[in-house]
């Protein structure tokens, strides 16, 4: 387009102190297009030199309806104004980006891995970069407080994630399964099971043949299922109160599920009384 009608928005620039040159502030891809068709001059807006944060704000404000950024070097210009201007609130932070809270908060997961793992997510080439989803599908198992027990060290943690991934060993084949550890955990917690599924996800990070599945603590399950079911339970108990018995009088199929249903609660404690007494 630009070969054919030319630049149509100016490239914004300003001058650094003691520099006769031009820095773009915003342009850099209209700069580049210009080069290669040799374009004699562009069309240029110049701004007095800005500082380190207003540069960055800038550029926020310029293309905060971009929707290609790579969340990576977001978080990176996110990490410098956080420095310059000592803003760590997400919502602040947000009011002054111009990104949603939600972006603000993944861009700070992301800020929390040591540049080892930054420089994956910034691969120049895509099939080699991991993307940032990875690390922040990742970031709850790495902060939850009950897997902090098993007192492993972070980065070989993520090594050894990023190796199940990438080989898809202990039956890892998307980053939701991530969420499935952290399932596995709260059921575990809420069972009074945390020694239990911390020794498993010890034995999850070493042995590649120990499935994702094998995390998860059968008495935990069951005692996650009977939980739902007596919630369920109660509020079906409070909604039969509620009913007004004439309304529904004719409503036959209603009582017929509801007559199956009472038959086959009766079979069920008559049988897990006999076991408790046997």
């Amino acid at each position: 387009s630009i070969q054919r009608v030319g630049i149509l928005v100016p490239l914004t620039v300003y001058k650094a102190e003691g520099s006769d040159k031009y820095t773009i502030l915003d342009g850099q891809r209209r700069w580049i297009c210009a080069q290669n068709i040799q374009l004699p001059t562009v069309p240029i807006n110049i701004v007095a030199e800005p500082s380190v944060a207003q540069n960055i704000v800038t550029m926020f404000q310029i293309h905060k309806l971009r929707k290609d950024w790579e969340l990576m070097p977001t978080a990176l210009k996110v990490e410098v104004l956080i420095q310059e201007i000592g803003v760590q609130s997400d919502a602040q932070l947000a009011v002054i980006t111009g990104l949603d809270v939600a972006v603000v908060g993944r861009c700070k997961k992301l800020l929390s891995f040591s540049k080892k793992y930054r420089n994956m997510m910034l691969e120049a080439e895509p099939k080699d970069r991991i993307k940032a989803d990875f690390f922040i599908e990742l970031y709850p198992v790495l902060t939850d407080r009950v897997l902090s027990r098993a007192h492993l060290q972070k980065d070989h943690v993520i090594d050894r994630m990023l190796f199940k991934y990438a080989n898809r060993k202990s039956g890892m084949k998307s980053i939701t399964d991530f969420r499935k550890i952290k399932a596995y955990v709260s059921i575990a917690k809420a069972a009074g099971e945390e020694s239990l599924i911390v020794d498993r996800y010890k034995i999850f990070i070493e042995d590649d043949e120990f499935g994702l599945s094998e995390l998860e603590i059968d008495t935990a399950r069951v005692h996650k299922t009977a939980s739902n079911i007596s919630r369920d339970a109660a509020k079906l108990r409070v909604a039969l109160e509620d009913i007004s018995l004439e309304e529904f009088i004719g409503e036959d199929e209603f009582w017929k599920e509801l007559e199956k249903l009472a038959e086959s609660i009766l079979r069920k404690v008559k049988n897990a009384d006999r076991r408790r007494f046997a």
